[in-house]
């Protein structure tokens, strides 16, 4: 079993827990768990009716960052082509963890079924984040 689809928007890392002071409960940043939600959201959208992997899997991760405005053109080129890479925020490990946790007990049982992850930050003209799960 296969499934591939885009999330389009901006890329959201995982964020580290915070702490509330007052009642000392742990919790998660709602930006992170907002994008974890879409990101399950575009799945659903283009496999309404999944099926929960059960066995190993691998998961193929290819965020496209949004080239600055400020770029000049031969920059710009170079960007697209790929021969410059992006090397901002967010780190390639909290992409990869957002995307992972959005996707555990949801398209795989648990993310310990993953056993091979391939992660790769790249420009494009629009930010937006392809994924790949193979059951294999």
């Amino acid at each position: 079993m296969i499934y591939e689809f885009e999330v389009v928007g901006n890329i959201v890392g995982k964020q580290r827990p915070r702490i509330n002071t007052y009642t000392y409960n742990v919790y998660t940043p709602n930006k992170t768990k907002d994008y974890e939600e879409y990101i399950q959201q575009n799945f659903k959208i283009k496999y309404p009716n999944h099926q929960l992997l059960e066995g190993r899997v691998s998961v193929e991760i290819i965020a496209y960052l949004e080239i600055p405005k400020s770029t000049s053109k031969k920059k710009y080129e170079e960007m697209l082509s790929g021969n410059i890479s992006p090397t901002k925020k967010p780190d390639i490990d909290n992409i990869a963890k957002s995307i992972l946790d959005a996707l555990n007990k949801f398209v795989f049982k648990d993310d310990n079924q993953v056993t091979k992850l391939t992660v790769e930050k790249k420009y494009s003209e629009v930010e937006k984040v392809y994924i790949k799960i193979e059951e294999y």
